[in-house]
């Protein structure tokens, strides 16, 4: 019987301590069930330990005695602990340390005094331990807490009646020990879940009343019921409580598409696959509003069941204004079409798609008359108009964006993207052979178009771009509404010109750019040898990767961008330098002829800078000619009459080079102060034809009447030498006698002319 009531007792032990034990593992607050929980299980190894100490001769009696007051002492610890912390005075981690120390060394102490000695002290310090957590208990705890330090307290003196009356007392001291442990158990299972609804009860009110305030929206889901929503969830889905929903919350607020990978993400979350999920996306108010919300949701305990904690934050506000200012940085404000950058992007989505489809550029022809006559009013007008015709009319058949100022484009996706090239460009003829309408007025429009295909002209969205406005730019040499694919050497044209453009600033930076200087000779008969009267600088540009570079190669880059100004202010400077070193070296010189642009002629402080030019080198005015074209004559006539007026007062001659190309007329001639006329090139190539002598004959008694001197260029042979002398024209220059020198050669023309040298002669007109 006693065997059996031993085993009884180490099976509630044993099923005691385990029971307080999963409690705790489902709430790790209650430290306590842990604490007192392991005592028991150390409590099933008593019952076994007094059988073999009672059953055992020395010295296993021993050893099993030692095993009952090391479990005695250390269970004692365990329910110490664990009392104190069901007390709400738990013990630190050194105060833990040292009690488990101290008992654990008592056993050690107390195993010389042998049975019944020994096994009364570890009953009394167990009797005393449970007083003194029953009186902790008394001033903390609840009922339940209480019935559970009497029962151990209880059950420690009933430890005492095997010591007290002896061994005819175990079975009734192991029955009772049983009940109380029994007992004890329930009474803490039952503080452990009483403070485990409490704390959960807090936790709630405290998470009430911090979502209560909340400005973003908190929400419990279990399944497809919404078991919580404070104030601003309720707010942000548009109603006043939960009791106003009579639908499936899913299907009331979720777009069709997403309630199945909603409900998946719920099940994640409360199976456990997942700690946390973060989203987001449109919602629906329950009035059908859209509304932009982004949500995190995890799994919390809910009412002891798992359930899903949702955090939505309301970004309606956030989206619609970057939806706004993304609609601003790709629509044009004034027609609301797409603007050049929607153009890039979808035709980087085509190319990638590497779709078929036509891009044409519309550019309206003369469209800043309508600003200049009208005023910019009505110019907006009338492109918001276009605007619209082209949208309404070309609806389904091409995509229209606006790029700029009076810049169109128009794209259309096609398989056969030549086909809807040609078919667009046609509708957009008919579209403009009917008039704009604007109140009180109606307006005709001319546009040229410029047309790049996909994949035929380019396959990236900036290449296409390039053709087509190349095209366009092509298009509009043509007068009236005219249409231009794109071709290589169009764009090619273009990259030249920005190209040549961007060199040329490096150039006058870094001062590539220097003077030959091509001699003008008098030639009087054929017998006798030219005479060097003069020199024309002409300008180089010595290219880093391209080397020597004549004038018709950079000069028009120069005219477009303006900086035909600074390059003619270097010429003269090089020029007057040159005339400087060479009367210093010689002591004499010759005029050297400089080509002046227009921009330079019609600078109201042109003729000043001259001045002190020749002043800071020393130059006499004598030595500088300069040579001006028909163009800024005939354009600018009294500006270019009062700048030449002054030049020759202060003794600088002013030549009219390429005479015979453009507007030459004796008004001209007779208006202007000029001192030479040059002879175009073109003019002499044909000679000695008869009709071509008797042009340069008329020329040359023309200024033989206005008394002006005669210059031809461009002369090649001796025919065409003796033409022109025997049309009255004495002084040349041409590859006949040199081509453009060098300084260095230049130098030893003038050191000859003055020593008479190789037949050539110094003169100098006074």
């Amino acid at each position: 019987m006693t065997e059996a009531l031993y085993a009884a007792n180490s099976a509630v032990c044993l099923g005691c301590g385990a029971a307080l034990l999963l409690a705790w593992r489902r709430d790790h607050e209650q430290a306590f069930l842990r604490m007192v929980g392991l005592a028991f299980l150390l409590h099933a190894l008593l019952a076994p330990s007094y059988a073999a100490m009672r059953a055992s001769a020395p010295p296993l009696d021993r050893l099993a005695l030692g095993v009952i007051l090391l479990v005695a002492m250390l269970s004692a610890g365990l329910v110490l602990m664990g009392v104190a912390y069901l007390a709400e005075r738990p013990l630190t981690r050194r105060q833990q340390r040292i009690s488990l120390a101290l008992l654990l060394a008592g056993a050690v102490l107390l195993l010389p005094l042998g049975d019944p000695a020994a096994l009364m002290v570890p009953t009394l310090i167990n009797a005393l331990l449970g007083a003194a957590a029953l009186a902790w208990l008394a001033r903390r705890g609840g009922v339940a807490e209480l019935l559970s330090g009497v029962l151990l307290v209880l059950l420690a003196f009933n430890a005492l009646q095997v010591q007290v009356i002896g061994p005819s007392a175990t079975e009734r001291q192991l029955v009772l020990a049983m009940l109380l442990r029994l007992g004890a158990a329930l009474a803490l299972l039952h503080a452990a879940g009483r403070r485990s609804a409490q704390a959960s009860r807090l936790a709630r009110e405290r998470f009430e009343r911090l979502t209560e305030h909340s400005h973003q929206g908190v929400a419990v889901i279990r399944g497809e019921q919404m078991l919580y929503a404070n104030p601003a969830l309720l707010r942000i889905y548009g109603l006043a409580s939960l009791q106003e929903v009579h639908t499936l919350w899913r299907d009331a607020t979720m777009p069709e598409g997403e309630r199945a990978a909603g409900r998946e993400r719920h099940r994640r979350l409360i199976a456990g696959e997942t700690e946390r999920e973060d989203w987001s996306g449109q919602r629906f108010r329950f009035d059908g509003t859209p509304i932009r919300l982004r949500f995190s949701a995890w799994r919390v305990d809910w009412d002891g069941e798992s359930a899903e904690q949702v955090i939505v934050t309301d970004e309606t506000a956030q989206h619609d204004a970057t939806m706004a200012l993304l609609h601003q940085a790709t629509h044009d404000e004034l027609t609301g079409l797409p603007n050049r950058s929607a153009l890039l992007a979808r035709l980087r989505e085509l190319c990638a798609a590497d779709a078929g489809f036509a891009l044409l550029l519309l550019d309206v022809d003369r469209f800043k008359l309508f600003n200049e006559a009208h005023g910019p009013s009505l110019g907006d007008a009338v492109l918001r108009a276009l605007a619209e015709r082209l949208t309404q009319a070309l609806r389904g058949e091409a995509e229209v964006m606006r790029l700029g100022e009076d810049e169109f484009a128009l794209l259309a996706p096609a398989d056969d993207a030549e086909r809807a090239a040609h078919a667009l460009a046609q509708r957009v003829r008919e579209l403009l052979a009917r008039p704009l309408a604007l109140p009180g007025q109606e307006f005709f429009l001319d546009v040229s178009m410029g047309v790049a295909l996909h994949p035929a002209h380019g396959r990236g969205a900036e290449a296409l771009l390039r053709a087509a406005n190349a095209a366009m730019h092509e298009a509009k040499l043509v007068p009236g509404t005219s249409l231009q694919f794109a071709e290589e050497r169009f764009e090619r044209g273009s990259g030249v010109t920005l190209l040549a453009e961007q060199a040329l600033r490096a150039g006058l930076r870094d001062e590539q750019f220097s003077l030959v200087y091509q001699p003008k000779v008098e030639v009087r008969s054929a017998a006798r040898p030219p005479v060097l009267v003069g020199f024309e600088a002409l300008v180089r540009w010595d290219h880093p990767v391209s080397g020597r570079m004549s004038p018709l190669e950079f000069v028009p880059a120069s005219e477009r961008t303006g900086m035909v100004r600074a390059l003619g202010a270097l010429i003269l400077e090089r020029a007057c330098a040159q005339l400087a070193r060479w009367r210093a070296d010689y002591g004499h010189a010759v005029p050297v002829a400089v080509n002046v642009s227009p921009l330079q002629l019609l600078d109201p402080g042109f003729v000043d800078e001259v001045l002190a030019l020749l002043a800071r080198h020393g130059v006499p005015p004598a030595l500088l000619t300069l040579e001006i074209t028909e163009s800024v004559a005939v354009t600018h006539m009294e500006q270019a009459r009062g700048r030449i007026a002054r030049l020759r007062a202060h003794g600088i001659e002013v030549a009219l080079d390429d005479f015979g190309t453009g507007f030459s007329s004796l008004n001209m001639l007779r208006s202007l102060p000029l001192r030479t006329v040059k002879i175009d090139r073109s003019l002499v190539e044909p000679l000695p034809a008869p009709d071509a002598t008797a042009v340069v004959k008329a020329i040359c008694d023309l200024a033989a009447t206005l008394d002006l001197d005669v210059i031809a260029e461009g002369v090649e042979t001796e025919a065409q030498s003796e033409a022109l002398r025997a049309a009255g024209c004495k002084v040349m220059q041409g590859y006949l006698y040199a081509r453009p020198l060098a300084p260095a050669e230049a130098a030893r023309w003038l050191d000859r002319a003055d020593g008479g040298g190789a037949g050539m002669a110094f003169r100098l007109r006074g």
